[in-house]
């Protein structure tokens, strides 16, 4: 009896032979994700994530030139678990380090990956300047709403009255002020081409955020600007819940305060890159026009 193969054929050409007769193979790890075991808590969906950038890669063919940039936080670690080249960053400055092997190597897909304390707290400003540079680069933001792997502090994307370890009785935002929503903020930026939030709550979720962590890497190999993909994650452990309920809280509490969908597409929008969008924003400002159309 032949076996059975219900894989994509970039996973079935590479594992097919391995595959002894009378076997139903319905699942394979990518090849761009390690057989490393991870040091997520149960529940988080950190892992979710990583394979679906594995995946991605894997379908696109990128692996052999593409370069992660590892951040400080729960995820510091996953450059053990992609298969691609891997470079770890002080805290914050994924960006800055994504944007030198970039220029050195422009031909190298680079993406950073990244939590809400590294990307939208010490890192801000280089979350922000890389973003209006237009470096063409792709960031893979997970939002948790809270720092993880220190303890569960509160975090500039935790939400107002959130209830954290350095926010015993709820954030005050009279004090603590209000939430960072980064989707929002890079979306009003001249140099983002693509800017997507998504969540993997669901299996239909999984799906679209899968579908947007392609567009964003694709986005960068056409050259098209800045893409960042944010995710709207769980953190059980630090949350103080199960999983499912924790999935119960991220959609009653986060979803309305973080809205899933696409808040920038320069292509959507008529334009052939972030650059050609920016010069039209700026139609009326002659310096900016300066040789426009050479």
């Amino acid at each position: 009896m032949a076996a059975t193969i219900t894989l994509p054929s970039y996973q079935a050409e590479r594992i097919g032979a391995q595959i002894a007769e009378g076997e139903t193979i319905r699942s394979a790890r990518p090849h761009a994700l390690t057989d490393a075991i991870t040091n997520y808590c149960p529940g988080c969906t950190h892992g979710i994530v990583n394979r679906l950038v594995a995946e991605v890669i894997d379908e696109l063919g990128i692996e052999g030139k593409t370069v992660g940039i590892a951040p400080v936080g729960c995820s510091v670690m996953c450059y053990d678990f992609f298969n691609c080249d891997m470079i770890e960053a002080a805290h914050g400055r994924a960006p800055a380090v994504a944007t030198g092997v970039k220029r050195v190597h422009p031909d190298n897909v680079v993406f950073s990956y990244q939590g809400d304390g590294d990307l939208a707290s010490i890192g801000t400003a280089e979350t922000v300047h890389a973003a209006t540079r237009g470096e063409k680069i792709t960031v893979i933001f997970i939002n948790n709403a809270i720092y993880g792997m220190t303890g569960g502090q509160m975090a500039p994307t935790s939400l107002p009255n959130q209830v954290t370890q350095t926010s015993p009785y709820g954030r005050d935002v009279s004090k603590a002020g209000y939430p960072v929503r980064i989707c929002e903020l890079l979306s009003t930026l001249d140099g983002v081409a693509y800017v997507e939030r998504v969540t993997c709550d669901s299996t239909a979720h999984i799906r679209a955020a899968k579908k947007a962590i392609k567009k964003a890497f694709q986005t960068q190999i056409d050259g098209l600007g800045y893409s960042l993909v944010e995710v709207v994650a769980t953190c059980p452990t630090n949350w103080g819940m199960t999983p499912q309920d924790a999935f119960a809280w991220l959609r009653e509490n986060m979803l309305p305060y973080y809205p899933l969908g696409v808040y920038k597409d320069v292509v959507a929008d008529g334009f052939a890159s972030a650059a050609e969008a920016a010069l039209e924003r700026a139609k009326d400002c002659p310096i900016a026009q300066q040789g426009r159309g050479e």
